[in-house]
């Protein structure tokens, strides 16, 4: 799968940003693209040095949705025959933005979503995974997948509901229409919402926060812990995962470090890095990509 630069890698000490940088489209979103963030997703996961990541958009826009140009759409394709047999595990033939929220829902850095404008479709879905979304009071939203014919994307049928409800989401999806900042907010959407000018200084606090007070391998832990907690059929599942997370982190250089700084009333330096400190029992799920 081609990829392409229309997404920005900028780092600033221990914070990534991913901008999308397809202005004269209003970022709309390409396959290529989509093979782009895999793989800064896959950078960022990798780099020690990178403790959190910050997706915002260059321009008037966050992303205006899927380039449905017939030169970048799948969706104008002719259906195979009844009879085909198709590889579903091949990326080519699956949702592209449900490989990013996917890719998004393992990664072991957090993630931060900065609405700088407008989000349509796959502009909003694929920053369901992400674990802050912020939004500029000038943004709106919109996911009129019905109105284009088609149906919700990004794993977003899952996604959504969790966070905003059954009937929101049910509402935004089945009518399709815009809605605001204000309304986003109040359901959930979005954290908080910020003047043009503050939205990225505000994610970037955030970031910091992050990358100064808290422990890697325990952030990548919690971030797993608790997404994949919502799919737990009984608490005990979650009581087995956090038994063994308490017991490999007590024997930790971070815990040492964690209550010392915390006694001495100074920053704390974690020693432990996720490319080599994650314990033993992660992953503890199996099977998740199979047919």
């Amino acid at each position: 799968m081609p990829t392409s630069n229309a997404i920005r890698y900028e780092q600033e000490g221990a914070v990534a940003t991913f901008l999308f940088d397809r202005t004269e489209k209003l970022n709309a979103f390409t396959r290529p693209m989509a093979a782009q963030l895999l793989e800064l997703f896959d950078r960022t996961d990798a780099d020690d040095m990178v403790r959190a990541v910050i997706i915002t958009g260059a321009g008037r826009a966050f992303c205006a949705g899927a380039d449905l140009s017939s030169d970048q759409s799948r969706v104008f394709q002719e259906a195979p025959a009844a009879d085909a047999e198709l590889d579903w595990r091949d990326p080519a033939l699956r949702d592209f933005g449900g490989l990013i929220t996917l890719r998004m829902f393992r990664s072991l850095k957090p993630v931060i979503v900065a609405f700088n404008g407008p989000a349509v479709g796959i502009g909003v879905t694929m920053a369901l995974a992400a674990d802050y979304r912020l939004a500029s009071a000038n943004a709106k939203f919109a996911l009129p997948f019905a109105r284009r014919g088609i149906v919700p994307e990004s794993a977003s049928s899952w996604f959504l509901p969790r966070i905003v409800g059954i009937a929101k989401a049910l509402e935004w999806t089945i009518g399709g229409a815009t809605f605001s900042a204000e309304e986003a907010l109040a359901a959930g959407l979005v954290r908080s919402l910020h003047a043009p000018e503050a939205l990225m200084p505000a994610a970037q606090a955030i970031a910091q926060d992050i990358a100064t007070q808290t422990a890697p391998v325990s952030v990548a832990l919690t971030r797993q812990m608790l997404w994949r907690g919502l799919g737990f059929p009984h608490p005990m599942d979650a009581h087995r995962i956090e038994s063994r997370g308490i017991r490999s982190r007590a024997q930790s250089g971070d815990v040492r470090e964690g209550v010392g700084s915390f006694l001495e009333k100074r920053p704390p330096q974690f020693p432990d890095r996720v490319s080599d400190g994650l314990p033993e029992f992660f992953p503890w799920w199996t099977n998740e990509d199979s047919w």
